[in-house]
């Protein structure tokens, strides 16, 4: 596993093949992963799939099976990394407003250390320690 910067931008989450849960290549089971959802309710959607339109999705999960790179061991930095893609991938929108909201409440914690810094009674009270020197 190659180091990760703790500045580096963050990878988004991808689709992969996953082979260790899978069957055949791991298609389903990556597909599964990506959304979330239980690898057999993707395994019996290509099962149907397969009955009505048998060449289109013959077709289709070759090609997955032959373009999808392979699950990494360890594709996230952590479970609280993990969920975050998750989430992120499944509901943006909430995602985001959390992010934003997050953001919103360190802007009010910086404006409100920055008055305190800034005003006249703290800088009566260093003046005074410093008379202590």
């Amino acid at each position: 596993m190659r180091p990760r910067p703790s500045f580096s931008a963050p990878e988004r989450h991808l689709l992969y093949r996953n082979p260790a849960a899978g069957k055949v290549f791991g298609v389903c089971a990556g597909i599964a992963d990506y959304l979330g959802i239980d690898p057999v309710v993707v395994r019996v959607l290509l099962v149907v799939g397969l009955i009505f339109l048998s060449v289109p999705v013959l077709i289709g999960y070759g090609l997955a099976a032959a373009i999808l790179p392979v699950r990494p061991p360890d594709p996230y930095r952590s479970s609280e990394d993990e969920a975050f893609r998750r989430e992120a991938a499944s509901r943006p929108r909430v995602t985001f407003d959390a992010v934003r909201q997050r953001f919103d409440a360190m802007e009010q914690r910086l404006r409100a250390m920055e008055s305190h810094v800034s005003s006249q009674e703290f800088t009566l009270s260093r003046e005074i320690r410093n008379l202590d020197r």
